[in-house]
C-alpha cells in the first residue's frame, strides 16, 4: 500500500514539475499564472459567509448564484443500518449543482463512511476545496484521511522517505506534511461566464 502511494505522490510530482509549469505563490494577492503546488487558501475565505450544514441536508435554493459561495457539510453519517448511506446519496446531487452555479466556492466537509454506527470508518478525512474562476485557480487539502482506520496521506509518504530519500521527502513536503494530509493547488482552464479579476 506505501509503495502504491508512493509511486502515486511521485508520479503527480513529477508531472508538477513539468517545463512550462510554475510555483504556486502563497500570497493571496498575487497575479496569476498557470501553477501547481501545494495547498493554499482560498484568498476570498476570510470575507465569506460560511453556510453548513448537517447530515444529508439539502442547501436551500437561495443560496444559488452567491458569490462567492462558502459551504461546510457534514458527511459523517454515511452508514448502511441506519439510512445515513442513502441520505448522504440523496443530497449530493443538488449540492454540488450549487457548486457549478457560482464563480468562487469554498467547501469544508467532514466525512466518515462505515458499514455500521460504532464500527471502525472504513475511509474518513476532513476536506478543503475551493475553486476561483475568475482568477483560473483551485486547491484541495485533505486531513486526518484515515483508511480502515490507518492514516493515509502525502504526510505518511514523507514520514516514510525521509530517513532513505530526505530531497524527495522534502520536496513531498509542500503537498502534506502531516500525518493524513495531502494539498494540492492547480491552475483551472479560462471561464468566460466569470470573467477575471
Amino acid at each position: 500500500m506505501r509503495r502504491t502511494v508512493a509511486t502515486l505522490v511521485c508520479a503527480a510530482v513529477l508531472l508538477a514539475a513539468t517545463p512550462g509549469v510554475g510555483r504556486a505563490d502563497t500570497t493571496p494577492s498575487a497575479a496569476v499564472a498557470t501553477r501547481t503546488g501545494g495547498y493554499t487558501p482560498p484568498p476570498f475565505g476570510t470575507g465569506c459567509t460560511v453556510h453548513r450544514f448537517g447530515e444529508g441536508e439539502w442547501p436551500p435554493a437561495w443560496l444559488w448564484f452567491t458569490d462567492p459561495l462558502c459551504v461546510e457539510y457534514a458527511k459523517r453519517d454515511i452508514t448502511a443500518d441506519n439510512g445515513g448511506a442513502l441520505r448522504f446519496l440523496l443530497a449530493e446531487p443538488s449540492r454540488f449543482a450549487l457548486a457549478a452555479t457560482t464563480c468562487r466556492y469554498w467547501q469544508q466537509d467532514h466525512w466518515s463512511v462505515q458499514r455500521t454506527r460504532g464500527a471502525t470508518p472504513l475511509v474518513a478525512w476532513d476536506g478543503s476545496y475551493w475553486f476561483d474562476r475568475r482568477t483560473g485557480v483551485a486547491a484541495l487539502r485533505l486531513t486526518n484521511f484515515r483508511v480502515a482506520g490507518r492514516s493515509a496521506g502525502i504526510g505518511d509518504v514523507v514520514a516514510a522517505l525521509a530517513d532513505d530519500h530526505p530531497e524527495l521527502a522534502r520536496a513531498l513536503a509542500e503537498y502534506g506534511a502531516s500525518p493524513g494530509e495531502t494539498g494540492l493547488t492547480v491552475t483551472l482552464p479560462d471561464s468566460p461566464w466569470c470573467g477575471t479579476s
